[in-house]
C-alpha cells in the first residue's frame, strides 16, 4: 500500500497517462521505429516535445502530470520495445502489436530513465505508467509466434513479472509520486460480448489471474503511491467494450493498490451505482471527463459528477482524472487542443467542487 501523503486539498487532479500527439510527433516516433531516424536524433526532438507536454498540463491546472507518454508508440508496446524477447508487428488485433518470440530479458530501462527529465522541469507531482503483466500477455502473446518460448498465455504474463519488478524498483528509486499500472482488460471482462469475442471461457479464472499478477509486482513499489487504471479500451472516440463494474469489484478489493482509477464519465461504463461496492480501503480515481465525446465538458458538469460520486465514496478518498489517456497509441487520432480544453475544464470543476463543499 501507499507510503506517501496525498495533496492537502480535496479532489486532486491527475491524468491517466497519454496526451494526443500532434502529427509531426507521430511521424518522429514512427520514423524512429522504422529506422529512418536514429535513437539519438529522436531523443533530441522528443526532449523538446515533452517540455511542451509538461507545460500544457501545468497550464491546464493539473496537480499531477506525466510526460504525456510522448516518447512511446503505445502504453503497452513500450514494454516490448525495451525488453528482449519480442518481435514487432506480429499480432494483428486491429492495430499491429509485437509478439513474444523468445524468453524475456530485462536489458534497459523501460521508462525509469525518463523520470529525471520530467522532475527537472516541473514542480508538480509526477506520475509514471507501466502496463500490467496481464495486459502484456493479452496483447502480445500469439499462439503461433509465442508458443516455443511460452506455450500458454499465462506463461508470458508470469515471465513479465520479474521484468516489471526490476523496472518498478528503478522507478521508485527515482522518486516518482505515483506509479500507475494500466489494466484495461479487467474492465473489458465485464462485457459478455467482448469475452466471447476474445475467447474468454472462465471469467472468474481470468479475474483471479489478473489480481494475482498485480499483487506479485506491487510489492516492488513499496515507498510510493500506487494506482491501477481500468477502462473499456478505445480508438478514435469509440469504446471497444461496455458495461458496469459490479462483476469485477470483488476482485478489485483483493488488489493491494492505493488508488483504483475508473472510467465513469462515459455512459458505456454503466453509471455510478456500481460504486456502492467500491472497496473501503482504497482511493477512487474518478473519471469525470469523457475522452470519447468531442463535446467539451463545463466546469459545472465536472463539479456535478464529483458531487454525485459522494453518495458512494467519501470526499477525502476521491481524485479526478479523464476516463482514460487521450491517445494510448500513436495511431489514436484525438486533437491535442481538445484534450487541453477538457483537462482545463476538469481542473476548474475540481476547484468549483472544493468551493461548494468546503
Amino acid at each position: 500500500m501507499d507510503a506517501m501523503p496525498r495533496p492537502d486539498h480535496l479532489f486532486p487532479s491527475t491524468v491517466i497517462g497519454s496526451l494526443p500527439r500532434p502529427q509531426w510527433l507521430r511521424d518522429v516516433i514512427l520514423d524512429r521505429k522504422a529506422g529512418r531516424l536514429s535513437e539519438e536524433d529522436a531523443d533530441t526532438i522528443l526532449d523538446r516535445a515533452v517540455e511542451s507536454a509538461l507545460l500544457l498540463q501545468e497550464r491546464a491546472g493539473l496537480d499531477e502530470i506525466t510526460d504525456g507518454e510522448w516518447r512511446r508508440e503505445s502504453y503497452v508496446k513500450v514494454f516490448a520495445q525495451r525488453t528482449r524477447g519480442f518481435q514487432d508487428d506480429l499480432v494483428d488485433s486491429g492495430l499491429p502489436y509485437p509478439a513474444a518470440v523468445a524468453p524475456l530479458e530485462y536489458w534497459q530501462p523501460i521508462v525509469a530513465d525518463e523520470i529525471p527529465f520530467v522532475r527537472d522541469r516541473t514542480t508538480r507531482a509526477v506520475k509514471v505508467t507501466l502496463p500490467s503483466p496481464y495486459i502484456i500477455g493479452r496483447r502480445m502473446w500469439h499462439a503461433q509466434h509465442s508458443a516455443a518460448a511460452y506455450p500458454k498465455r499465462e506463461d508470458l504474463m508470469w515471465a513479465a513479472v520479474p521484468v516489471l519488478e526490476e523496472e518498478i524498483r528503478s522507478i521508485v528509486a527515482h522518486g516518482v509520486d505515483t506509479l500507475q499500472l494500466d489494466e484495461p482488460w479487467l474492465a473489458v471482462l465485464v462485457d459478455e460480448r467482448a469475452r466471447r469475442r476474445e475467447g474468454v471461457e472462465d471469467v472468474d479464472y481470468e479475474m483471479a489471474l489478473c489480481a494475482d499478477l498485480l499483487n506479485a509486482v506491487l510489492p516492488a513499489a513499496s515507498g510510493t503511491n500506487t494506482a491501477m487504471h481500468l477502462c473499456h479500451a478505445h480508438f478514435d472516440h469509440v469504446h471497444g467494450s461496455r458495461g458496469s463494474y459490479e462483476l469485477i469489484l470483488p476482485t478489485l478489493a483483493k488488489i493491494d493498490v492505493g488508488t483504483i482509477c475508473l472510467e465513469l464519465a462515459t455512459p458505456d461504463a454503466g453509471g455510478l451505482e456500481a460504486l456502492s461496492g467500491f472497496p473501503a480501503d482504497k482511493r477512487l480515481g474518478l473519471g469525470v471527463i469523457d475522452h470519447c465525446d468531442t463535446t467539451l465538458e463545463s466546469a459545472e458538469l465536472v463539479a456535478s459528477r464529483v458531487e454525485a460520486a459522494l453518495a458512494y465514496v467519501e470526499r477525502e478518498r476521491i481524485e479526478l482524472h479523464p476516463d482514460c489517456g487521450f491517445a494510448p497509441s500513436v495511431q489514436n487520432p484525438i486533437d491535442v487542443d481538445e484534450a487541453y480544453l477538457k483537462l482545463r475544464a476538469m481542473c476548474d470543476g475540481a476547484a468549483m467542487a472544493r468551493d461548494r463543499l468546503g
